[in-house]
This record gives C-alpha cells, structure tokens and sequence, in this order.
C-alpha cells in the first residue's frame, strides 16, 4: 500500500509538474506572440513612416506642389509631368548645343579660309574687288529706291 500511495504521490505531483509547465509554455508562447506582434507593428509603423517621408521629400523637389499639402497619387502624377517635361527641355537643350556646335564648327572654318586668304596675296586683290561688289550693291540698291 505504501507502494501505490508513493505511485499516486509520484503522479500527482508528476500531474502538478506538467501543468505548472503547460501554463508556464502557454504564458510564454502569449507572450512571444504578443512581443511579435509589437515587433512587426514597429517595423510596420518605421516602413509606413519611410514611405510618407520618402513622399514629402520627392513632393519638396516638384517646383510646382512644393510645400503644398498633396496626396500620395497627385505626387505621383505630378512627379511623372516633371520628368517628362524635364526630358523635354533636356532634348530641346541638346538639340540647341547641336546646332551652336555646327554653327561654330562654320565659323572656324571660316575664319581659317580667311586666315589663309590674307596669308596670300589673293587678300588684297579680294578686298579691292570686296570694296567694288559693295559699291555695285550700293549703286543697286539706289536704283531701286
């Protein structure tokens, strides 16, 4: 008897045992739960925070919103108006540096044909006949007043 008194003693307070464990597994496990979940609600709320700012600072670089209270979409949309007219003023710039740069290729060249010109005798027979074309142009130009 004193055997199965000591059995039940043992199962009993093997019973106690588990059960202090069980709770204490389950406390813990809520525990961890909740700590997880304040865990990705701080991540959540850091990400959200980013995006927001990451917003404010791309509508402060958009000259025509810039400091205006806009929403994330007119952001957005007003974000892809500046690009493209930006690309725009872009092309227009390199079209216009294209044609100074041949507009001042023409130019050396023909600063360099006249440097030639005047390195030879043809400078001055050039000149004279210069000085006759624009009388005959004067002459011209009286006539038809």
């Amino acid at each position: 008897m004193s055997l199965d008194l000591d059995i039940d003693h043992f199962n009993d307070n093997n019973m106690v045992m588990e059960d202090v464990e069980m709770t204490t597994t389950i406390s813990n496990n809520g525990q961890n739960q909740a700590e997880k979940r304040a865990h990705h609600n701080a991540l959540e709320r850091k990400r959200r925070d980013h995006i927001k700012g990451s917003f404010n600072d791309l509508r402060d670089v958009i000259p025509f919103i810039k400091g205006e209270k806009a929403s994330r979409a007119h952001v957005l949309k007003s974000a892809t108006e500046y690009i493209h007219t930006s690309k725009a003023k872009n092309q227009q710039h390199q079209q216009t540096i294209e044609d100074i740069k041949r507009q001042n290729a023409i130019l050396e060249l023909q600063v360099r044909l006249l440097e030639r010109v005047k390195d030879t005798s043809l400078y001055a027979q050039n000149h004279e006949s210069m000085i006759k074309s624009e009388s005959d142009i004067q002459t011209t130009r009286n006539l038809l007043n």
